[in-house]
Order: structure tokens, then sequence, then C-alpha cells
């Protein structure tokens, strides 16, 4: 199968590529991606790269792709996952339990993780929340809703 994303690193690119591989202080799949876009430059088929660094054609294909469309950053590191989500502040806990232990609201029985997450939101105390963040908070504070 013909190579449809050729590499073609500039010589600062390969300077880089072969310092980042030497050094080795990156992750281990950054230096990998580093190796397949060397032996790409060089020549090299999918098959004898994934042979030569114990990798997936795949993988080898992908990496190749990538450089191609979002170059040589993006090629190396991939996507950032996502921001954790920010954690509750000592204030913001203290309310969510004071509110756990509060009465409930008009024609429940008890509270649940939906309600509380709701009326936190509906009090301003928090933009957001998910009903794991506020299952985890009580969970951490060992207080139980049943």
């Amino acid at each position: 199968m013909e190579k449809i994303y050729h590499v073609d690193l500039t010589p600062r690119q390969v300077k880089h590529l072969q310092k980042m591989v030497r050094v080795g202080s990156n992750k281990a799949k950054v230096i990998s991606r580093a190796h397949i876009l060397l032996k790409s430059h060089e020549g090299k088929t999918d098959k004898e790269i994934a042979n030569l660094l114990y990798v997936d054609e795949e993988t080898v294909r992908r990496t190749r792709q990538r450089f191609w469309h979002e170059g040589l950053e993006m090629a190396l590191h991939g996507n950032p996952w996502p921001p954790p989500e920010p954690t509750l502040t000592d204030e913001q806990e203290a309310y969510l339990v004071a509110l756990a232990c509060s009465n409930p609201p008009e024609g429940c029985s008890r509270w649940t993780i939906d309600l509380l997450a709701e009326k936190m939101v509906e009090d301003g105390i928090v933009m957001s929340i998910s009903r794991d963040k506020v299952r985890l908070t009580l969970k951490k504070t060992t207080l139980s809703l049943g």
C-alpha cells in the first residue's frame, strides 16, 4: 500500500526529534512517536517501522497522518486531557453537608444526590456540579443519604 501522508521533516525538526530520542526524558509514547517520525522521514515503510519499533502498523499510520494534518507537536503529544472538574472549597463542602443534613424540600421524603446538586446551583453556591462530585464529597465526609 502506498503512503498517502509523507513525512518531510526540516533539519531543525530532525535535530529536535533526535535529541528527544537520545535524551529520553519524555514519556515512552512520545519517544516512540518521535522514532516513528524519524523512520518515516528516512523513507521506511509502515511495516518496516512497525517491526523495528514493536508497534502496530496502524499506530505508525496514525502518527504520520496526525503529523501531516496537525503538525509536529500534536503528532508527538496528541490531544491534552480535559481539565479535571474543580474541587469544592471548604465553604462549599460545608454548605453541601449542612444542606444534606437539613430537612428535604417540600414533597420529598429525603434528599437525593440530584436534588442536592440542583439546590447548590439554584442557591448560587456553584456554577455547576456533577452528581458524582456531590456523591464523592458526601462519601468523603462519611455522610450517608440512606
